[in-house]
C-alpha cells in the first residue's frame, strides 16, 4: 500500500512517500503552510490523488517521556481533521528523534545549513515513514504462524 507521510510543522509539512510494496520511504517535497488548514489539507489531498496513495501516515511529535506536548496535542487534532477531509486512513506514528536524525543524515552529506532548511522536513517525514513501514512490515512478520 503506498502511504504518504507527513511531518507536520507550523511553517511548513514535511511529506514522504513509499513505494505500493512498503519496503522504502523517500522524501517528496515541502508543502509551505497557507492561509487555513483547509488548504493545507487540499494539498495533501492533492498530493494523495497524484501519487495514488492509498493512506497517510502522521508523525506524533511525544517527548521523550512520551508525554503528550503542545505540538504532540496540534498533531492530534489537525490528524483528526485530517480524517474527516480524506477518504483514506490516516495513522498517527511517534516521530521522536526523526528530525534530529533527518538533520544529522544531512550534515553528514556535508550539506549547507541553508540547504538542510530546504529539505530537512521532507527527510524527516520519510525518516518517520520508514519506521512506520517497518514496523508494520516486523508485526506482520511477527503474527505469521
Amino acid at each position: 500500500m503506498r502511504c504518504l507521510g507527513l511531518d507536520l510543522g507550523s511553517k511548513r509539512i514535511g511529506v514522504a512517500l513509499c513505494d505500493p510494496d512498503e519496503r522504502v520511504a523517500t522524501p517528496l517535497t515541502v508543502v509551505e503552510r497557507g492561509k487555513s488548514r483547509t488548504e493545507d489539507h487540499a494539498k495533501i489531498h492533492s498530493l494523495l490523488t497524484e501519487y495514488e496513495a492509498e493512506a497517510v501516515v502522521v508523525g506524533l511529535p511525544l517527548n521523550m517521556s512520551s508525554k503528550v506536548t503542545a505540538a504532540a496535542q496540534s498533531a492530534i487534532t489537525e490528524t483528526e481533521q485530517l480524517r474527516l477531509a480524506l477518504a483514506v486512513p490516516v495513522h498517527l506514528y511517534d516521530e521522536r528523534l526523526t528530525t534530529v536524525t533527518a538533520e544529522r543524515s544531512l550534515i553528514a552529506l556535508d550539506m549547507r545549513a541553508d540547504a538542510r532548511r530546504r529539505v530537512v522536513d521532507k527527510v524527516a517525514a520519510a525518516v518517520m515513514l520508514q519506521s512506520f513501514i517497518d514496523h508494520r512490515r516486523n508485526q506482520r512478520q511477527s503474527d505469521a504462524p
